[in-house]
Protein backbone atom coordinates (compact mmCIF):
# COMPACT_ATOMS: atom_id res chain seq x y z
CA UNK A 1 0.00 0.00 0.00
CA UNK A 2 2.85 2.40 0.74
CA UNK A 3 4.06 2.10 -2.86
CA UNK A 4 0.58 2.89 -4.18
CA UNK A 5 0.29 5.92 -1.89
CA UNK A 6 3.67 7.16 -3.07
CA UNK A 7 2.57 6.77 -6.70
CA UNK A 8 -0.65 8.71 -6.06
CA UNK A 9 1.31 11.41 -4.27
CA UNK A 10 3.78 11.70 -7.16
CA UNK A 11 0.90 11.83 -9.65
CA UNK A 12 -0.79 14.65 -7.72
CA UNK A 13 2.48 16.54 -7.45
CA UNK A 14 3.08 16.16 -11.19
CA UNK A 15 -0.41 17.47 -11.96
CA UNK A 16 0.14 20.45 -9.68
CA UNK A 17 3.44 21.36 -11.32
CA UNK A 18 2.10 20.89 -14.85
CA UNK A 19 -0.94 23.04 -14.07
CA UNK A 20 1.16 25.72 -12.36
CA UNK A 21 3.65 25.90 -15.23
CA UNK A 22 0.84 26.35 -17.75
CA UNK A 23 -0.95 29.00 -15.67
CA UNK A 24 2.28 30.87 -14.92
CA UNK A 25 2.84 31.08 -18.69
CA UNK A 26 -0.72 32.15 -19.46
CA UNK A 27 -1.49 34.54 -16.59
CA UNK A 28 2.01 35.40 -15.38
CA UNK A 29 3.45 34.44 -12.02
CA UNK A 30 1.64 37.19 -10.13
CA UNK A 31 -1.62 36.65 -12.00
CA UNK A 32 -1.85 32.90 -11.41
CA UNK A 33 -3.90 32.08 -8.30
CA UNK A 34 -3.49 29.02 -6.12
CA UNK A 35 -7.23 28.33 -6.54
CA UNK A 36 -6.83 28.25 -10.33
CA UNK A 37 -3.83 25.94 -10.08
CA UNK A 38 -5.81 23.59 -7.82
CA UNK A 39 -8.76 23.56 -10.23
CA UNK A 40 -6.53 22.85 -13.25
CA UNK A 41 -4.71 20.07 -11.35
CA UNK A 42 -8.02 18.63 -10.11
CA UNK A 43 -6.96 18.78 -6.46
CA UNK A 44 -8.12 20.83 -3.51
CA UNK A 45 -6.42 24.03 -2.42
CA UNK A 46 -5.60 22.24 0.83
CA UNK A 47 -3.78 19.52 -1.10
CA UNK A 48 -1.55 22.12 -2.74
CA UNK A 49 -0.67 23.55 0.66
CA UNK A 50 0.19 20.04 1.83
CA UNK A 51 2.93 20.06 -0.83
CA UNK A 52 3.95 23.72 -1.03
CA UNK A 53 3.77 26.70 1.32
CA UNK A 54 3.33 29.30 -1.43
CA UNK A 55 3.69 29.99 -5.16
CA UNK A 56 7.42 30.56 -4.73
CA UNK A 57 7.82 26.97 -3.57
CA UNK A 58 5.91 25.79 -6.63
CA UNK A 59 8.10 27.89 -8.93
CA UNK A 60 11.34 26.54 -7.48
CA UNK A 61 9.95 23.00 -7.85
CA UNK A 62 9.40 23.70 -11.55
CA UNK A 63 12.94 25.11 -11.84
CA UNK A 64 14.28 22.00 -10.08
CA UNK A 65 12.36 19.74 -12.47
CA UNK A 66 13.83 21.66 -15.41
CA UNK A 67 17.41 21.55 -14.16
CA UNK A 68 17.29 17.91 -13.04
CA UNK A 69 16.12 16.87 -16.50
CA UNK A 70 19.00 18.68 -18.21
CA UNK A 71 21.49 17.29 -15.70
CA UNK A 72 20.26 13.79 -16.51
CA UNK A 73 20.62 14.45 -20.24
CA UNK A 74 24.04 16.01 -19.68
CA UNK A 75 25.43 12.87 -18.06
CA UNK A 76 25.43 11.14 -21.41
CA UNK A 77 27.44 13.97 -22.95
CA UNK A 78 30.02 13.83 -20.16
CA UNK A 79 30.33 10.06 -20.46
CA UNK A 80 30.77 10.08 -24.25
CA UNK A 81 31.59 13.61 -25.41
CA UNK A 82 32.31 14.59 -29.02
CA UNK A 83 36.04 14.25 -29.73
CA UNK A 84 36.42 17.97 -30.34
CA UNK A 85 36.68 20.38 -27.41
CA UNK A 86 34.48 23.09 -28.90
CA UNK A 87 31.85 20.60 -30.04
CA UNK A 88 31.81 18.88 -26.64
CA UNK A 89 31.30 22.13 -24.72
CA UNK A 90 28.69 23.37 -27.19
CA UNK A 91 26.81 20.07 -26.99
CA UNK A 92 26.55 20.16 -23.19
CA UNK A 93 25.65 23.85 -23.00
CA UNK A 94 23.23 23.29 -25.85
CA UNK A 95 21.41 20.69 -23.74
CA UNK A 96 20.95 23.31 -21.04
CA UNK A 97 19.89 26.14 -23.32
CA UNK A 98 17.58 24.20 -25.63
CA UNK A 99 15.65 22.78 -22.66
CA UNK A 100 15.46 26.06 -20.74
CA UNK A 101 11.96 26.97 -21.88
CA UNK A 102 10.38 23.54 -21.71
CA UNK A 103 8.58 24.45 -18.49
CA UNK A 104 9.50 28.07 -17.82
CA UNK A 105 8.87 31.22 -19.82
CA UNK A 106 11.30 34.12 -19.72
CA UNK A 107 8.97 35.88 -17.27
CA UNK A 108 9.05 32.85 -14.97
CA UNK A 109 12.85 32.74 -15.11
CA UNK A 110 13.00 36.45 -14.25
CA UNK A 111 10.75 35.84 -11.26
CA UNK A 112 12.84 32.89 -10.09
CA UNK A 113 16.06 34.88 -10.43
CA UNK A 114 14.55 37.81 -8.53
CA UNK A 115 13.38 35.64 -5.63
CA UNK A 116 16.74 33.85 -5.40
CA UNK A 117 18.55 37.22 -5.33
CA UNK A 118 16.20 38.90 -2.86
CA UNK A 119 15.96 35.87 -0.55
CA UNK A 120 19.31 34.07 -0.87
CA UNK A 121 19.01 32.38 2.55
CA UNK A 122 15.43 31.17 2.03
CA UNK A 123 14.73 27.54 1.04
CA UNK A 124 14.04 28.87 -2.48
CA UNK A 125 17.34 30.76 -2.61
CA UNK A 126 19.37 27.83 -1.30
CA UNK A 127 17.72 25.42 -3.74
CA UNK A 128 18.37 27.74 -6.67
CA UNK A 129 22.02 28.14 -5.65
CA UNK A 130 22.35 24.38 -5.32
CA UNK A 131 21.02 23.87 -8.85
CA UNK A 132 23.55 26.35 -10.22
CA UNK A 133 26.28 24.47 -8.36
CA UNK A 134 25.14 21.16 -9.86
CA UNK A 135 25.33 22.61 -13.38
CA UNK A 136 28.78 24.01 -12.64
CA UNK A 137 29.94 20.62 -11.35
CA UNK A 138 28.72 18.92 -14.52
CA UNK A 139 30.58 21.33 -16.80
CA UNK A 140 33.70 20.79 -14.68
CA UNK A 141 33.20 17.03 -15.03
CA UNK A 142 33.11 17.44 -18.80
CA UNK A 143 36.43 19.33 -18.79
CA UNK A 144 37.95 16.62 -16.58
CA UNK A 145 36.70 13.97 -19.02
CA UNK A 146 38.20 15.85 -21.97
CA UNK A 147 41.50 15.98 -20.09
CA UNK A 148 41.34 12.22 -19.59
CA UNK A 149 40.83 11.83 -23.32
CA UNK A 150 43.86 14.01 -24.04
CA UNK A 151 41.75 16.68 -25.75
CA UNK A 152 42.25 19.39 -23.12
CA UNK A 153 45.69 20.30 -21.80
CA UNK A 154 46.57 18.41 -18.66
CA UNK A 155 48.43 21.37 -17.14
CA UNK A 156 45.40 23.66 -16.78
CA UNK A 157 43.03 24.01 -13.81
CA UNK A 158 40.03 22.15 -15.20
CA UNK A 159 37.81 23.24 -12.32
CA UNK A 160 38.54 26.90 -13.00
CA UNK A 161 37.78 26.41 -16.71
CA UNK A 162 34.45 24.77 -15.88
CA UNK A 163 33.53 27.59 -13.53
CA UNK A 164 34.42 30.18 -16.17
CA UNK A 165 32.25 28.40 -18.73
CA UNK A 166 29.29 28.23 -16.37
CA UNK A 167 29.65 31.83 -15.21
CA UNK A 168 29.73 33.09 -18.80
CA UNK A 169 26.78 30.92 -19.84
CA UNK A 170 24.82 32.04 -16.78
CA UNK A 171 25.44 35.74 -17.45
CA UNK A 172 24.47 35.31 -21.10
CA UNK A 173 21.32 33.44 -20.03
CA UNK A 174 20.39 36.28 -17.67
CA UNK A 175 20.71 38.72 -20.59
CA UNK A 176 18.59 36.33 -22.69
CA UNK A 177 15.68 36.25 -20.22
CA UNK A 178 15.83 40.04 -19.87
CA UNK A 179 15.56 40.47 -23.64
CA UNK A 180 12.14 39.11 -24.61
CA UNK A 181 12.72 39.07 -28.42
CA UNK A 182 16.10 37.31 -28.26
CA UNK A 183 15.96 33.76 -29.58
CA UNK A 184 17.63 30.62 -28.27
CA UNK A 185 19.55 30.36 -31.56
CA UNK A 186 20.98 33.86 -31.03
CA UNK A 187 21.92 33.00 -27.45
CA UNK A 188 23.72 29.81 -28.49
CA UNK A 189 25.60 31.63 -31.26
CA UNK A 190 26.78 34.29 -28.81
CA UNK A 191 27.98 31.68 -26.31
CA UNK A 192 29.83 29.73 -29.03
CA UNK A 193 31.55 32.91 -30.22
CA UNK A 194 32.75 33.74 -26.71
CA UNK A 195 33.67 30.16 -25.82
CA UNK A 196 35.81 29.79 -28.95
CA UNK A 197 38.52 32.00 -27.41
CA UNK A 198 38.76 29.79 -24.33
CA UNK A 199 38.68 26.60 -26.39
CA UNK A 200 41.72 27.74 -28.37
CA UNK A 201 43.59 28.31 -25.10
CA UNK A 202 42.80 24.96 -23.46
CA UNK A 203 42.81 22.51 -26.37
CA UNK A 204 45.69 20.06 -26.32
CA UNK A 205 48.13 20.12 -29.19
CA UNK A 206 47.54 17.17 -31.53
CA UNK A 207 50.18 14.49 -31.45
CA UNK A 208 52.69 15.06 -34.23
CA UNK A 209 52.41 12.68 -37.13
CA UNK A 210 55.10 10.00 -37.03
CA UNK A 211 58.04 10.74 -39.26
CA UNK A 212 58.06 8.83 -42.50
CA UNK A 213 60.50 5.93 -42.49
CA UNK A 214 62.84 6.27 -45.48
CA UNK A 215 62.70 3.38 -47.87
CA UNK A 216 65.95 1.55 -48.25
CA UNK A 217 66.82 0.60 -51.78
CA UNK A 218 68.91 -2.51 -52.10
Amino acid sequence: MSGLRAKHKADRDGRILDAAAELFREAGYEGAKIEAIAAAAEVSVGTIYNYYQNKGDILVAIVSMEVNEVLNAGRGVVAEPPRNVGDAIDTLIGVYIEHSQSYLSKEMWRQAMAISTQQPDSPFGRTYTGLDRALTDQICALIARLQQLGLVRADIDGRAVGELLFNNMNMMFIEFVKDEPQTIAALRAAIVRQTRVLVEAIAAEPDPAPAAVPRIRW
